[in-house]
């Protein structure tokens, strides 16, 4: 019996998986994210390193209930597959100094939803989570990625692209510059200064922040729930913020594939905010592709690329 171990590693979670040769999960792990260029490369190594041993000693015990006798854990695990955000090269020598795992390969975190979204074949996929991208396989099966430069250089679509929207426009509704919107009372409210926090607390406390993309990307649900309501603030705040992600996806595909074949192209949109109801018939309504929700979670896509010959 022989085990597999995949890992889909990215700033907010890293999770990973221990599955047999029959692709049937054998365990689980979810652990904190691991990019290194938010957690620093020796806590990056850290994370994942403990998350692999934890597995390989999970593949022992497994391997002992099922045949009634031990077997050396470096022996059990012939392939790990590590789908990995941030610096590339660090990831690479990481995997290269692993033993006892199998055959170690890396790839960027945008592969498994690639795979959800295409299953090997020439397509795209959208996502959006804290950060956001754009993945695309050409049709000669070459693959692409746009996008995902990180919170402080611009993410459109992303959970850290509402948030700063939200703020900017409720900072100025809070100063007396724009009328008040319930968005003003949101970003109020999540900043929990109180009722009577003026603008220029609500300002330090975003500041002041030790992780401020994962604070202010906290705010996208509630701008989501508030477009879903029907407040028109929030609405135009979730359309400008999706729209420049599926523009994006638009100038990769326009020149990737023909213009007779762009009709025919699948485009998968990952992540609750991209399947956000109000998110999927804006986009849908002016997209040159078509647009297709993906419902399982990046780890399963790891699963099914860690399945392929």
């Amino acid at each position: 019996m022989s085990y597999l171990i995949g890992v889909d590693g990215g700033g907010t979670k890293t999770e990973c998986i221990l599955i047999d040769a029959a692709g049937r999960m054998v365990a689980g792990h979810v652990g904190v994210g691991c990019n290194p260029s938010i957690v620093g490369l020796e806590s990056a190594a850290s994370i994942v390193t403990a998350a692999l041993h934890s597995l390989r000693a999970q593949a022992a015990t497994h391997f002992a209930q099922a045949h009634g006798r031990a077997a050396d854990p470096a022996t059990l695990v012939t392939r790990t597959l590590l789908c990995m955000a941030g610096h590339r090269d660090f990831w690479r020598e990481l995997a290269a100094g692993l033993t006892g795992f199998g055959r170690v390969a890396t790839s960027d975190d945008s592969l498994p939803v690639l795979e959800l979204a295409t299953a090997g074949r020439p397509g795209l996929v959208l996502h959006a989570g804290t950060g956001s991208f754009v993945a695309a396989r050409a049709p000669g099966g070459a693959i692409h990625f746009a996008g995902g430069l990180g919170w402080r250089f611009g993410d459109p679509g992303s959970g850290y692209d509402l948030g700063w929207r939200a703020i900017s426009r409720g900072l100025l509704e809070l100063q007396g510059w724009a009328p008040p919107t319930r968005l003003g009372a949101a970003v109020r409210a999540h900043s929990q200064l109180g009722e009577h926090a003026d603008a220029g607390a609500v300002t330090r406390h975003y500041y002041q922040q030790a992780e401020p993309n994962r604070h202010i990307a906290a705010l996208a649900p509630i701008v989501l729930q508030l477009a879903g309501a029907g407040d028109e603030g929030a609405r135009e705040l979730v359309l400008a913020s999706t729209g420049r992600l599926l523009d994006l996806a638009t100038s990769v595909a326009t020149q990737l594939f023909s213009a007779a074949l762009l009709p025919t192209v699948s485009a998968g949109l990952s992540g609750p905010i991209l399947n956000h109801p109000v998110v999927h018939e804006a986009l849908a309504a002016r997209a040159p592709f078509t647009l297709v929700p993906i419902a399982e979670n990046p780890i399963e896509g790891v699963r099914r690329l860690l399945l392929r010959p």
